[in-house]
């Protein structure tokens, strides 16, 4: 079965441009220069499933015309991937219907403290109810059907931070990753399409940089890797020029078809 991957957000965690930053980038006029903070929408059928929901959400969703949502799958929650979930209201007034987040137990957690009003919502009898209805993952690694969707998962730490990554069908979404396990590497064989957090050249602790995320996908032997969660370091064209045939910078707005 065929489905759609659509790159709503692809930079780092200020977006680019940067505010007050006059780097030539910054200034660039170039649409492919110019990120969102990161977030994906996968299309299968009339199914739509939201990958995050950054600060950037709102705009995000008018610009591609976001609705319904069939599900909301959630990596972790540094603010640049969770800080629109505010914006989820909408759906859930305009539906009546509580929205359907797959998470790990952490995420789960956190967002119970720091979003606490979305999970006592005072209904017309008195009663409070959430106005998000979790899947909670039960393992580091598994397989889980969510909402119709299957989907295979994995998990990795960011310093501190527990991320999970996504595989649909040949495709895989691993963003925000520096240290790992060998069996993240061993979970993602046969993967086709990778997408793949790449900050910029220089090191980072907790980021791939580019030759670090060119390395991750030789290890997994994708056909073909999009590099997501971009700085303000990268110019799009210029950093294109540079890269391996089969690995691109994405863009904002960029579609891929994948097999489910």
């Amino acid at each position: 079965m065929q489905a759609k991957f659509l790159f709503l957000g692809t930079g780092g965690s200020a977006g680019v441009p940067v505010i007050t930053c006059q780097c030539p980038i910054c200034q660039s006029s170039s649409i492919f220069n110019k990120r969102t903070r990161p977030s994906a929408l996968l299309q299968i059928g009339k199914k739509t499933y939201l990958i995050d929901v950054g600060p950037d959400f709102r705009d995000q969703a008018l610009h591609f015309g976001i609705s319904p949502i069939t599900g909301i799958l959630l990596t972790h929650t540094h603010y640049d991937h969770v800080g629109g979930l505010d914006e989820l209201r909408v759906y859930y007034f305009k539906h009546k219907i509580r929205l359907p987040i797959l998470a790990s137990i952490e995420t789960y957690e956190e967002l119970g403290q720091r979003f606490h009003y979305l999970f006592k919502t005072r209904q017309a009898d008195g009663t409070l109810q959430s106005q998000l209805d979790f899947q909670i993952l039960e393992n580091d690694f598994g397989k889980t059907t969510f909402q119709g969707l299957k989907v295979e998962y994995v998990s990795y730490f960011q310093a501190d931070m527990k991320v999970t990554g996504y595989r649909f069908g040949n495709l895989a979404y691993i963003s925000d990753i520096r240290n790992y396990e060998e069996q993240v590497v061993e979970f993602l064989q046969g993967t086709e399409i990778l997408i793949l957090s790449a900050l910029r050249y220089t090191p980072s602790e907790v980021h791939f940089s580019i030759e670090e995320a060119i390395l991750f996908s030789r290890k997994i032997g994708a056909k073909k890797t999009f590099f997501t969660h971009i700085s303000h370091d990268l110019d799009h064209d210029k950093t294109n020029q540079k890269l391996p045939e089969d690995i691109r910078l994405a863009h904002d707005g960029l579609e891929i078809a994948f097999s489910l």
